[in-house]
């Protein structure tokens, strides 16, 4: 990140702001009415009977959390380095999003007894079936994207007619028409082929205008010095062009591949045993719906802190090679 040298005073040392940030909570926690919450509970002695305690409860609940929320921002400030802030604002909300989780009461046995299977079958089978297919949709974007850059006008038109096509559909539609058209064609297709086959079309298309805005990005005289030097096309590609315009490809694939990894759990719909599909069909059986989707939201996320993690390292290593 970029250090700003202009020091300016801190937005939460000016009173005006702090009062601007208060009001805005205050009228947000009197909007939710927090007075039946353990906040409300615990100014019991003050307000009364929080189920009764009707308007004054409301606002006085309100007026409290708003102090909190101000003070903890202020407090949050203070401290010395930017990854303390950012460490204990982490912990602040994932603290926050437990708790609403908790007051669900979800039958943690029942997780316990299926979050194993969840992880063994449903997030190898995510991970394999989004690892291939952005595999195969990194081959037909450069494809895509060298066809989009031709002067030839039949792989011009071929290339966006194929993005403009995969783009305007719903991936959802893709997947079916592909797993239901296939055999009425003669060609019967398993559920994991066919969503590996929706996948890399779909996300084929757009990542093609990826590679293809990132090739665009190299200045033309790399072409013509390539050419000068008796390069062929093909050469000129692998050796000068594409080094030079993956550290500004890599960025929008990496963040093409974590919405893949999301975007794999509408597979589900044709049989596919992927993490989605486990969720409900486990909640299903004994109506553990919340418990299911909770947990299949949380190793979705960690899924997607992990791929975001690779990403910012390869990120780093092409720009440690790019200021040599």
């Amino acid at each position: 990140m970029i250090q700003d040298t202009v020091t300016e005073e801190l937005l939460l040392r000016k009173p005006r702001f702090v009062f601007i940030i208060f009001a805005f909570a205050l009228i947000g926690f009197i909007i939710i009415d927090p007075s039946q919450s353990a906040v409300g509970h615990l100014l019991a002695p003050a307000i009364g009977d929080p189920a009764e305690s009707g308007i004054y409860g409301r606002f006085v609940t309100s007026f409290t959390l708003g102090i909190l929320f101000v003070l903890n921002l202020i407090a949050i400030s203070l401290l010395p380095e930017f990854r303390y802030q950012v460490m204990v604002v982490w912990i602040e909300l994932l603290l926050l999003f437990l708790t609403f989780f908790y007051s669900f009461n979800l039958s943690f046995e029942f997780i316990q007894s299926k979050i194993g299977f969840m992880i063994t079958q449903g997030i190898f089978t995510t991970l394999y079936v989004s690892a291939i297919s952005i595999v195969i949709a990194s081959v037909i974007a450069i494809i895509g994207a060298v066809a989009k850059l031709s002067s030839n006008g039949f792989a011009f038109a071929i290339a966006s007619f194929y993005t403009s096509f995969f783009r305007g559909l719903p991936l959802l539609m893709q997947v079916y028409l592909i797993y239901l058209g296939f055999p009425q064609l003669g060609f019967v297709i398993d559920a994991v082929p066919a969503g590996i086959i929706a996948l890399s079309l779909c996300y084929g298309a757009y990542m093609t205008e990826i590679f293809r805005a990132g090739i665009m990005s190299i200045d033309e005289g790399q072409w013509e010095g390539a050419r000068a030097l008796g390069f062929k096309f093909g050469l000129t590609m692998r050796r000068i062009i594409l080094p030079q315009s993956i550290p500004l490809i890599i960025p929008p694939t990496g963040n093409q591949f974590i919405a893949m990894l999301k975007d794999s759990s509408l597979v589900s719909v044709i049989g596919v045993w992927e993490l989605m599909f486990l969720a409900r069909t486990l909640g299903n059986k004994t109506f553990n719906h919340m418990e299911m989707l909770i947990t299949a939201a949380m190793l979705y996320w960690m899924m997607t802190m992990v791929l975001e993690l690779i990403q910012s390292r390869i990120e780093r290593k092409y720009r440690k090679k790019q200021k040599r």
